[in-house]
């Protein structure tokens, strides 16, 4: 799929959590409700770190263009190392390594330690990465029309804002994890939801998506896992853009509306 779909698909997947959690009588306070979405709908991009023309790869200028450089090239070392005899050869890293349930649980990981035992400064920075990314992909063409540097004021403005909102008695620092220490820990749920929940939009396409990586499944290690071919979509075609993302959007609602009880 494409960025604003991936980004629309983040956001939902995170408000049907926060449903969830209501029915399971552990319902997110709304500041962990709203940055979570965020947060989600960010990571769901960040997976196509491996593809140069991604939006994640332009999203932070040189810094990402370069990264995206590594991350290709590692993908590409770990599909070669790790295939199976009945995965084919192919040159480049896009949809291989940072496209697995693994990659997706590292990240989570990552961003929990991160936001969870680097200070705020910590929690800042993992805010405004996913910030940023939300912008690119929720108001893609607004993105798109304005400077990098307004967009990373932007994703800078709303970190520190949702990082003071946060921090208030109440308002859902210590979410889920609640003894001392942990306040910020799971920060890093949005993020690995996000990350396979882009997997899953991936799988829905042609090519189909590597998710169950490095699990084998017949003699393909990099088994590109998906519904009937019949039942799948080109990325970007109107399958995605008229009928995914309006459900989206009404499913997203709807996890909103009963994420905050007024459902029932």
């Amino acid at each position: 799929m494409m960025g604003p779909a991936h980004a629309l698909s983040g956001a939902t997947a995170w408000l049907a959590a926060g449903a969830a959690a209501y029915a399971l009588d552990n319902p997110m306070p709304w500041p962990v409700l709203l940055a979570g979405a965020l947060i989600s709908a960010g990571a769901a991009l960040a997976p196509d770190l491996d593809h140069k023309a991604a939006t994640v790869s332009r999203a932070f200028g040189p810094i990402s263009r370069g990264l995206c450089e590594v991350i290709d090239k590692i993908g590409a070392a770990a599909y070669k190392a790790t295939r199976g005899k009945g995965d084919p050869k192919r040159n480049g890293g896009h949809r291989t390594l940072t496209h697995t349930w693994l990659w997706a649980a590292l990240s989570g990981a990552v961003a929990s330690v991160f936001s969870a035992y680097g200070g705020r400064w910590g929690v800042l920075v993992v805010l405004f990465i996913h910030m940023v990314l939300a912008v690119e992909g929720l108001l893609w063409r607004q993105a798109r029309m304005s400077s990098d540097i307004l967009v990373w004021l932007l994703g800078a403005t709303s970190a520190w804002t949702l990082a003071s909102v946060l921090d208030k008695p109440g308002n859902g620092a210590g979410w889920l994890f609640d003894q001392p220490g942990q306040e910020y820990l799971w920060i890093g749920l949005p993020v690995a939801l996000g990350s396979l929940i882009h997997c899953l939009g991936d799988a829905l396409t042609v090519s189909g998506c590597p998710v169950l990586w490095p699990i084998p499944i017949g003699r393909k290690r990099w088994y590109p896992i998906g519904p009937p071919k019949a039942m799948r979509f080109r990325a970007g075609s109107w399958v995605e853009i008229k009928v995914l993302m309006p459900v989206f959007m009404g499913l997203g609602a709807l996890g909103a509306v009963a994420a905050l009880g007024f459902v029932g």
